[in-house]
């Protein structure tokens, strides 16, 4: 039976460039929008049911995005490439910077997604990877499943069971689901979900340093099991992992343009340019001056 949904928006300053497309499917909608939206737009949605966003374009430095309507508050974060939102939690959108963008968003019954994973995983780890929320700015073979989504959105020439397996597989790519396989909910590991969502906590706080706790807490996690899983699944502790992750935030901005040392400290949260070099020297073997220059020069 084809799905309705009953999602509520309200949006400021934001305008459709072209009409929607869309196609209703079993306990799913799909709706694909070309949009701009001004600089300080705005918006609100909240649906009783499932959603998933995915952006064509990075929207990362246009749009932040909370789930409490205090924008400028310790829970803003930027928005990813693609979100899955649970039933019944509210998403604040803010554009920091006028941008034309495109985006697949995916309507789900509750009882639909529900039914879709438990085969798979059981009923209840059903129910946990459908109340967590999943931030991901990486989206891989994700993009690729959408692109052929918005084909069938825009010009149905398929049976629905083709768009709908296509609607399954970004589900099963995107959602915090346990590997069953070897008996334990996740083998001792962090299941990949859980590092994309580390990953997207990790770019959204760029200029500064998250405590374990803080990392522990983005995949709903204990400080003190997280701290074990990551060191077995990374072969590094948290801390570790998170520095190689800002030197190499370093090193892209060492080769987009000529910002100074210190410039690029103070954007990735360093105390000062010795603070950046002394962790620079100690994860890539050299100083960021020392890099750039051998890099510039291949």
């Amino acid at each position: 039976m084809t799905y309705q949904h009953s999602m509520t928006a309200q949006t400021e300053g934001i305008r459709a460039l072209a009409p929607a497309r869309w196609r209703g499917l079993d306990g799913m909608l799909g709706v694909f929008w070309e949009a701009e939206g001004q600089i300080g737009a705005r918006g609100y949605y909240l649906s009783p049911d499932p959603r998933i966003m995915i952006f064509f374009n990075d929207v990362a430095q246009q749009i932040r995005m909370s789930s409490r309507d205090d924008r400028f508050g310790p829970d803003t974060r930027r928005m990813t490439r693609a979100i899955y939102v649970p039933a019944g939690v509210p998403l604040w959108t803010e554009f920091t910077a006028a941008h034309r963008f495109s985006h697949l968003d995916l309507h789900l019954h509750q009882d639909r997604l529900i039914k879709l994973l438990s085969p798979a995983i059981g009923r209840s780890a059903a129910l946990t990877a459908a109340r967590q929320p999943v931030e991901i700015q990486d989206i891989g073979a994700i993009e690729a499943l959408a692109e052929l989504l918005v084909d069938e959105v825009s010009s149905p020439a398929k049976h629905a069971l083709y768009a709908e397996s296509l609607v399954a597989g970004i589900v099963a790519a995107l959602l915090d689901m346990p590997d069953t396989r070897s008996g334990e909910p996740n083998d001792g590991r962090l299941t990949q979900a859980q590092m994309n969502k580390l990953v997207a906590r990790i770019e959204a706080c760029h200029d500064r340093r998250l405590s374990v706790a803080e990392m522990a807490a983005a995949v709903g996690l204990s400080e003190s099991w997280f701290a074990s899983v990551f060191k077995h699944t990374t072969g590094k502790t948290p801390l570790q992992w998170q520095l190689a992750r800002r030197v190499e935030r370093a090193q892209t901005l060492l080769m987009q343009g000529d910002l100074t040392l210190a410039g690029i400290a103070a954007q990735l949260g360093f105390c000062d340019q010795a603070h950046l070099t002394k962790a620079f020297r100690q994860v890539a073997g050299e100083t960021p001056a020392a890099w750039r220059r051998l890099h510039q020069d291949a």
